[in-house]
C-alpha cells in the first residue's frame, strides 16, 4: 500500500473542500454519496365506510346494504380499473344511547356498518370517485400517506444508483486532487432511505371539496464507501 505525504495546509484545503474523512490507511479514501429522487404520487390507497342505526338490527343492516348497492351501481364504470377491490368487510353492534332523563332505562339501538377498500393507479379517478362517496354518505379521511408512487422500488434503486455515482465522483475529485486516481471500492455501506411526508393542496371533506394538487415528494439515498488511491 503507497503511504501518501502531503503539506498539512493542502490536507485542510482538502478535507475542507471534499468534506469527507480521508481512512486512516493513507492509501485509500472514505466518503459518502447521497442520492435524490423527486417525484409526483400517481396512485392512492381508499377507504370508505357506511353505516346506519336502528333499534332494529335488520333494518340497520338493510339500510346498509342499500347504500352499497347504490355506491356499486356508482362506480360500474369504473370498477376495472379498483385494484385489490373489497367491500366484504361488514359490521353489526349494538350500543347503548346516553339517558336523557334520570331513572330512565338506557336505550339500546343496533349500528350496522360496512366498510369498502381499493387502490386506483390514476388519480384523474379520484374526484370522481370522492363525489359519488359524497353523495351518498359514505365517510372517509384523505390523508397524504394514502398517496404513493406505482414504481416506488424502481424510484429507490434510481436513488441508490445517484448515491453511489456521487460516492465515486467525489473519490475522483479527492484522488485528482493527491495527483491520484480513483481505484476499487474495498468496502460500501448502503443506508436507509427516507421519504419526506408530503403536503396536499387540497383535502377533500366535503361534497364541495376537491383535492386539486398533491404535492411532491423524494427518495434519498446515502452510502458510505471506502475507495483505494492508485
Amino acid at each position: 500500500m503507497v503511504s501518501l505525504k502531503h503539506p498539512l495546509a493542502l490536507t485542510a484545503a482538502l478535507l475542507a473542500t471534499a468534506a469527507v474523512p480521508l481512512a486512516a490507511n493513507a492509501g485509500e479514501v472514505s466518503l459518502t454519496g447521497e442520492g435524490v429522487v423527486r417525484y409526483n404520487p400517481d396512485s392512492a390507497r381508499l377507504q370508505f365506510s357506511v353505516s346506519a342505526e336502528h333499534r332494529q338490527p335488520q333494518k340497520a343492516s338493510a339500510q346498509v346494504a342499500d347504500t352499497m348497492d347504490k355506491w356499486r351501481s356508482a362506480i360500474k364504470n369504473w370498477r376495472d380499473q379498483l385494484q385489490d377491490y373489497s367491500d366484504a368487510d361488514v359490521n353489526l353492534y349494538t350500543r347503548t344511547l346516553p339517558v336523557q332523563e334520570k331513572g330512565k332505562e338506557p336505550e339500546r339501538v343496533s349500528v350496522a356498518s360496512q366498510t369498502v377498500s381499493f387502490s386506483i393507479n390514476d388519480l384523474e379517478l379520484l374526484n370522481p370517485l370522492l363525489e359519488q362517496a359524497n353523495k351518498l354518505g359514505l365517510q372517509y379521511n384523505l390523508g397524504s400517506h394514502q398517496f404513493f408512487h406505482s414504481d416506488e422500488q424502481g424510484l429507490e434503486q434510481q436513488a441508490l444508483a445517484r448515491a453511489i455515482e456521487d460516492a465515486r465522483n467525489r473519490c475522483q475529485f479527492v484522488a485528482e486532487q493527491l495527483d491520484k486516481t480513483c481505484g476499487e471500492v474495498v468496502s460500501i455501506n448502503i443506508n436507509g432511505g427516507h421519504r419526506p411526508v408530503p403536503m396536499m393542496m387540497a383535502e377533500a371533506k366535503s361534497a364541495r371539496d376537491t383535492v386539486s394538487s398533491v404535492g411532491p415528494r423524494e427518495i434519498q439515498s446515502s452510502v458510505s464507501a471506502t475507495f483505494e488511491l492508485d
